[in-house]
């Protein structure tokens, strides 16, 4: 079975996508777009991505079985949990980028809540 991505239009009128596992979870949410041809754009990048992405793993050592000091008790004090939903480290815009909440350079087209227009 395989996922699907969905465009749709957010609270701020812009353009965005969402992947969804087979099972309806939501995977990733995209960042805005000004246009549906961005967002369009952005899947197809996503997709390259994803299929020659190398894996990094970022977890740290677990010793061999049998240890009793796992997890280390210092890693917990220092390293609480995020909260559930929240990006610990949400990424900034780059420079000469948009200001977080912002579509683009092009204005977002208003659309009626019952039938939103087509854009190419």
């Amino acid at each position: 079975m395989t996922g699907k991505f969905e465009l749709f239009i957010d609270e701020n009128l812009c353009f965005r996508f969402r992947l969804k596992a087979p099972d309806g979870t939501v995977v990733a949410i995209s960042r805005p777009f000004s246009d549906k041809s961005g967002a369009v754009s952005g899947i197809s990048a996503v997709r390259e991505y994803a299929g020659m992405g190398l894996i990094t793993d970022l977890c740290p050592e677990v010793p061999a079985s049998g240890s009793s000091t796992w997890p280390p008790a210092v890693a917990l004090r220092t390293a609480p949990a995020p909260a559930v939903g929240r990006i610990s480290d949400p990424p900034q815009p780059p420079v000469g980028g948009q200001l977080p909440g912002t579509c683009g350079p092009a204005a977002p087209r208003r659309v009626s809540a019952a039938r939103p227009s087509r854009v190419a």
